[in-house]
């Protein structure tokens, strides 16, 4: 950056915006929240132009960019501190449109791997405490070395290393063990799976998705607390709250992605309706051809996406 540039704000702007997607990215992981990512990346700009003389033009304007979001959502996190309830869940979790990931991912592969942007990832990082997740961030996914990370967190290169152990331990933890065995995005036995979610879903056939789900498969539907285990109580609590009967309604779904993963939009017609009205979105984890993880999102959640309220009969 020039200095012509750092002191006129509207180049200051056009510039340090080039960092926006890879930004926005960084302060999801640590916030785990879509809504909160957007407002820390704005905030790490005012910061940025308000504290401009403490760029050093021999300095990467990245790297001092990722300083100033970093501590940003620290502080947030300080001021606003989350933590999972007693049965380990993410209530604030929130997901990523697709489209927007891509466009990270073309500008700089480095920010984004599926591995760490997956819901599960996003999920077993919230479990880190603030300081030790982005440790765990700086030096495992963006790559720093433990002197720059120790220099932006204050302390030493030991507290660094010490750190980023323990963060590991309990990202192992935290993580489902048959991660990593995943089905490839896009593939044809995904879209098969999708296909027949989706016609079984339209059909209301809750033991017909049964089939479709491995037998420890998980569902949770943030902000809502209570997450469900196993297909078949998932399946029961479906079934108990009216999925399949007469007056639930008819569903018409579409597909998208988010989080690397793939995903279902749910639209539901009331009985007597004239239009279906947009429900929740369904961010699937497929492993060996069956689906192992249902995350529900509704509300404000699903606002990223620009998906329209309602459909056509």
């Amino acid at each position: 950056m020039t200095v012509a540039e750092l002191n006129d704000e509207t180049a200051f702007a056009g510039v340090v915006d080039r960092h926006r997607g890879e930004l926005q990215v960084h302060c999801y992981r640590m916030l785990g929240s879509y809504e909160e990512a957007e407002d820390l990346t704005q905030e790490t700009f005012l910061r940025a132009w308000r504290r401009r003389e403490t760029y050093a033009e021999r300095a990467s304007l990245r790297a001092w960019l990722y300083r100033i979001a970093t501590n940003a959502c620290l502080d947030a996190l300080e001021k606003r501190p989350k933590t999972p309830t007693a049965n380990g869940e993410i209530t604030w979790l929130q997901p990523y449109p697709e489209e927007q990931l891509e466009a990270v991912a073309a500008a700089d592969e480095d920010v984004f791997g599926r591995e760490t942007i997956e819901l599960a990832f996003l999920v077993a990082i919230q479990h880190l405490a603030p300081r030790p997740r982005a440790v765990l961030l700086l030096r495992d996914v963006l790559g720093w070395r433990a002197k720059d990370t120790a220099e932006l967190l204050e302390t030493t290169t030991a507290g660094v290393n010490s750190a980023l152990q323990r963060a590991r331990a309990v990202l192992k933890e935290h993580l489902p063990p048959e991660r990593g065995d995943w089905t490839a995005a896009g593939s044809s036995s995904e879209r098969e799976l999708l296909e027949r979610y989706i016609a079984l879903t339209e059909s209301g056939d809750a033991l017909g998705i049964k089939a479709l789900m491995h037998e420890d498969a998980r569902f949770a539907m943030p902000p809502d607390e209570g997450t469900y285990f196993g297909r078949d109580t998932i399946v029961d609590a479906w079934l108990s709250g009216g999925f399949g009967a007469p007056d639930f309604g008819d569903f018409k779904c579409v597909t998208t992605r988010a989080n690397g993963q793939p995903a279902v939009v749910n639209y539901i017609r009331k009985p007597g309706a004239e239009v279906f009205e947009l429900g929740a979105l369904d961010v699937l984890r497929i492993e060996g051809g069956v689906i192992t993880d249902i995350t529900a999102f509704y509300g404000p959640a699903l606002k990223p996406f620009g998906l329209p309220n309602t459909l056509a009969v």
